[in-house]
């Protein structure tokens, strides 16, 4: 879904918009971004923007006809080996793809439909498609694209030389493998000033001390969209998906080791290599995001908070750390015209309002739904899947399962937030193997997980059940996604027991990862759902 997106979906912000593509230009446009006047400015012009929001939507213009669902999905490149990539520009030119942060770095996204039958069906054959070119165009180049969350297998001059080639330009630190965008570069000036220039990542194995915010290229992701009609419905929504991240998470799960070479390059050899594999998170793409973010204060990645009424999802856009601030005028010529041009600064911070649940207040128009005011949920934890049909499982899971919970008034949102938020953690640290919070139909606390994905699938079909779709279309999507808590299996999970059969057969830790890595894509690449792998 085409509108301002965050650090790890980035896109030009408006269609036609020139930005600058000199260096020059851009070591200019993050001067003028650091500069005090120019924060002090932007966020006037949020305040005053916020305003209008606020009032728009006590008016209810943000209401729209029907439910609407949509979706980003990142993608990274490899070459012919299976190693990390740069991506040539005939995949953006060519392949339907958006940027992102990083040069190997993709983006996919499906125009929002109604969520109903026909919707979810235009929504499955629009991924497949995009995908289907996206990779065909790549292939024309001599790459692939990966359908994977995290990199493991690195490029040939290595991980921490990617990630860590900079120069110094006026003053201004560049990364040679961002994108050569002025806000990316200004992103990373931002953030690496709140860290004393070191982005430092610390997890099971490893740690490392980076020049910058290119390490949160490591992860990639889907992010589903809903769109609530009502404006005043908006909070239950919010608040039941906010209960909802652990046990979703726990079915995803696909990132539970860093590049194999991090290892080897930063400890020489891990002495213990199955203490690495059991006690590496479930989905490393967290952490890594968080930490590579969260430089000041109480941290921009998180788990956001309860809302009471929907006014504050602008309240706390505007209370967030004002990060690498923009002005229209930069950027575009003319006076607004559009809705969108008319809260441009405040779109521009909402794109580094980097929560896992987060609001989009605006973006494109759906056909007899809405007009380009609209009201969307995005649902930001999960990571990228090994097959489409993974991809859409989980989308069409979280708009039915968020749905269903508010038309069947179930108690789950009296689960007190702070259990939602442990659930969430716990689920990246252990996937479906961690302990779980939920709230039964009958309102009693529970950890049992036989009771918790039951109720989970019966609420996702309850909500598609809402929504028109027919009890077979519902089994299609969801069943792939199903059958992984049938297995008691994930992406994650499966990457682990493979790592573990190659240091069985004698290899070391880096040769072990590199080994399941290659074995993924290759399995990856023939698109059959997940658990046909098992």
């Amino acid at each position: 879904m085409d509108d301002g997106h965050a650090v790890d979906d980035l896109p030009e912000l408006s269609r036609g918009v020139a930005y600058p593509r000199s260096m020059d230009e851009i070591v200019e446009r993050v001067r003028r971004s650091l500069d005090p006047t120019t924060r002090e400015e932007f966020d006037r012009r949020v305040e005053a923007q916020a305003a209008v929001l606020r009032e728009e939507l006590r008016e209810g213009a943000f209401d729209s006809r029907e439910f609407s669902i949509g979706l980003e999905l990142e993608l990274y490149a490899t070459d012919g080996q299976d190693r990390l990539a740069r991506l040539p520009g005939p995949v953006f030119a060519d392949g339907g793809c958006a940027t992102e942060l990083g040069l190997h770095n993709a983006e996919l996204n499906t125009e929002p439909t109604a969520f109903d039958a026909a919707g979810i069906e235009a929504q499955a054959d629009a991924i497949a498609e995009r995908v289907a070119r996206a990779r065909a165009v790549a292939d024309e180049h001599d790459r692939a694209l990966a359908l994977d969350a995290m990199w493991t297998i690195p490029p040939h001059e290595g991980t921490l030389e990617y990630l860590s080639a900079v120069e110094e330009r006026e003053g201004v630190s560049i990364a040679h493998n961002i994108r050569p965008n002025a806000r990316y570069s200004a992103l990373d000036a931002d953030v690496l000033e709140q860290a004393g220039g070191t982005v430092a990542i610390d997890v099971p194995g490893a740690r490392l001390d980076l020049p910058s915010v290119l390490v949160e290229s490591l992860a990639t992701s889907l992010q589903p969209h809903l769109q609530v009609p009502s404006s005043g419905a908006f909070p239950a929504y919010y608040n039941a998906a906010i209960r909802t991240l652990g046990p979703v998470l726990a079915l995803a799960t696909n990132a539970p080791f860093l590049p194999a070479d991090c290892y080897e390059e930063l400890t020489g050899s891990v002495d213990e290599p199955y203490s690495l594999v059991e006690k590496t998170h479930h989905e490393l793409r967290v952490p890594v995001f968080e930490q590579s973010m969260n430089v000041a204060g109480a941290g921009k990645v998180r788990v956001p908070r309860d809302v009471e009424t929907t006014t504050e999802v602008v309240d706390r856009v505007v209370a967030d750390r004002t990060c690498a601030p923009f002005l229209r005028e930069w950027v575009a010529e003319g006076a607004p015209e559009s809705h969108a041009d008319r809260i441009w600064e405040f779109e521009h911070k909402r794109g580094s309002y980097w929560r896992w649940l987060r609001t989009v207040l605006g973006g494109q128009p759906v056909e007899r739904t809405c007009d380009e005011r609209s009201l969307r949920i995005e649902y930001r934890p999960l990571p990228t899947q090994p097959s489409v049909a993974g991809v859409v499982g989980l989308q069409v899971l979280v708009a039915g399962l968020v749905r269903g919970i508010v038309a069947a008034g179930h108690p789950l949102a009296d689960l007190d937030w702070a259990a939602a938020e442990r659930s969430f953690y716990r689920a990246v640290a252990a996937g479906l193997d961690a302990e779980l919070a939920w709230v039964t139909a009958e309102g009693e606390r529970t950890s049992s997980k036989e009771t918790i994905y039951g109720e989970l699938f019966a609420l996702a079909r309850r909500g598609l059940d809402e929504q028109g779709v027919p009890e077979a279309t519902a089994e299609e999507y969801l069943a792939p996604i199903e059958a992984r808590w049938a297995a008691r299996t994930t992406p994650s999970a499966w990457k682990k027991a493979r790592v573990r059969e190659e240091l069985d057969a004698g290899a070391a830790l880096p040769a072990a990862i590199a080994a399941m890595q290659r074995e993924y894509l290759r399995l990856s690449r023939q698109d059959d759902p997940f658990v046909e792998w098992v």
